[in-house]
């Protein structure tokens, strides 16, 4: 095995790309904040193309975590160990994988350790982007009012004043308020995160965090500060130890932290940047106006399907997205959730098929290559169902269109809580927005009661009778009769 570090890049695998670039000549111009997977095989890997290209060298990419503990502590070190090198290995439907060194990271910054090396960073004038990836509820703005939420304890913490920073409004507000005072442009803020409007998210975000703080501040941020939407796409499976013991096996690289994804990568976002960018649109990243349209698109597709198949796909006993898309039903309800519910109340950007749109992205699901864990996806559900499914059953309701499918998914989601297959066996789940009381509601509490906790309010569900029904007598059927017999009812009372 070739270790992996800026002295090996010489020494590669035959079968392995090395940066094409001396990563001695870049310099940081891009802070990124949460360097997950999803992170290093998408936006990580467009930076790492344009660096190759005239005069992109000072693109580079410096990482930061936010927390705290010995699994943050040791993810620094192996990316430390590794001059914050890795492999991606792109693993297509057809045909063979391949594999490269990503250079694009120069350094990895771990906040409550480092915070001055950070502050350091975010202040320096040739920092000019700040990049997120914080999941879809890290944002803490209410969906409904659009309001920032300064309850969260970090959050509040922050605004006090006292003792280290600890989140990401803390840091970059302080960063832009330096910034202000010393004459410096303010950088640009670019949520890559799957939200909708995750750029007017983002600004609801930090304004509303400075206006805590500072009005005068915010309003000069609100006026100031760019923050484009973009849409993010490319699928990345979670990395087991078994996973990594095989993508090594198969690259030759001694490598702690590999990354896989499918093929297909996309991202599409607003040409509006406070102190300039890298060349993008040299690497295959769309500038468009049209970026919310994308992203109802995606986000009620792709990612409101993933859940849709994913749910049921549990309980009947699966793991992993390919072989839920094997079963017999699952296939059948996922189209029929697309095609009857969802496509009929999209707008398409310019250009674009729905129909060709949504056949690619059932094939992404069938990549049998990918391995994607359906637990990866179910996690964190509190978040990512307002995000996917409340404009669906929003307008499902408004419009008096049949609601079971998505009634069944609720129901799906309320039985995955218990984290226990119809065999019996279990599962693990993690929902660190949803408290004890919100899941028991789900499982088994009042169905209006259940449609009305905190991620399901601004859907409206709990307010109409009828879907109440239908959620309950799906939840009660699929713990009497279990998911396959559930399914095949949703599916003969949806045939027509």
């Amino acid at each position: 095995m070739t270790e992996l570090n800026n002295g090996t890049l010489s020494e590669l695998p035959s079968n392995v790309a090395a940066p094409p670039y001396d990563r001695t000549r870049l310099r940081p111009g891009i802070a990124h904040f949460g360097v997950g997977n999803f992170h290093r095989a998408h936006q990580a890997s467009y930076i790492d193309r344009c660096l190759a290209l005239p005069d992109q060298n000072d693109w580079g990419i410096v990482g930061i975590g936010l927390s705290g503990g010995e699994r943050s502590r040791k993810k620094a070190d192996q990316f430390r160990s590794q001059d914050c090198l890795y492999s991606l290995t792109v693993a297509p439907a057809k045909g063979d994988t391949s594999v490269r060194v990503i250079g694009a990271q120069l350094d990895y910054l771990l906040a409550p350790e480092q915070p001055a090396e950070v502050r350091t960073l975010l202040t320096d004038p040739a920092l000019r982007i700040a990049t997120l990836t914080i999941t879809e509820g890290g944002y803490h703005v209410d969906p409904g009012s659009g309001a920032f939420a300064t309850d969260h304890p970090d959050v509040a913490h922050d605004l006090t004043g006292n003792g280290d920073l600890r989140t990401v409004f803390g840091f970059v507000t302080e960063a832009l308020a330096r910034r202000r005072s010393a004459g410096i442009k303010p950088f640009t803020v670019v949520s890559c995160d799957n939200l909708r409007h995750n750029g007017e998210v983002a600004r609801a975000a930090f304004v509303g965090f400075a206006n805590a703080m500072d009005q005068d501040l915010g309003a000069w941020i609100d006026a100031n500060v760019m923050f484009p939407n973009s849409l993010v796409d490319r699928i990345t499976p979670s990395v087991s130890a078994e996973d990594a013991a095989r993508l090594t096996q198969a690259s030759g690289l001694a490598d702690q932290i590999p990354v896989v994804a499918e093929e297909f990568s996309q991202w599409v976002i607003e040409d509006r940047f406070t102190d300039g960018r890298p060349a993008l649109e040299e690497v295959g990243v769309q500038f468009s106006d049209q970026v919310k349209l994308w992203e109802q698109v995606k986000v009620r597709v792709l990612n409101a399907g993933h859940l849709t198949l994913t749910y049921p796909g549990l309980l009947l006993g699966y793991r992993e997205v390919a072989e839920a898309m094997r079963d017999p039903q699952v296939p059948v309800l996922l189209g029929r959730f697309l095609d009857k519910i969802v496509l009929p109340l999209l707008e398409p950007p310019r250009d674009v098929d729905l129909v060709d749109y949504e056949n690619t992205v059932l094939e992404r699901f069938s990549n049998e290559a990918m391995h994607d864990q359906l637990t990866r996806i179910a996690s964190d559900s509190a978040s990512k169902v307002p995000v996917f499914l409340t404009t669906t059953i929003q307008q499902v309701l408004a419009r008096g269109t049949d609601h079971r499918i998505p009634a069944f998914v609720l129901a799906a989601w309320s039985r995955v809580l218990r984290e226990t297959d119809d065999d019996g066996k279990d599962f693990e789940v993690t929902e660190p927005r949803l408290d004890d009381s919100a899941r028991q509601l789900l499982i088994s509490g009042d169905p209006r009661e259940a449609l009305g906790i905190e991620p399901l309010r601004a859907s409206g569900a709990s307010e109409h009778a009828d879907f109440v029904a239908t959620f309950e007598s799906y939840r009660r059927a699929l713990a009497e009769r279990g998911a396959k017999a559930t399914l095949s009812t949703v599916l003969e009372a949806t045939s027509g």
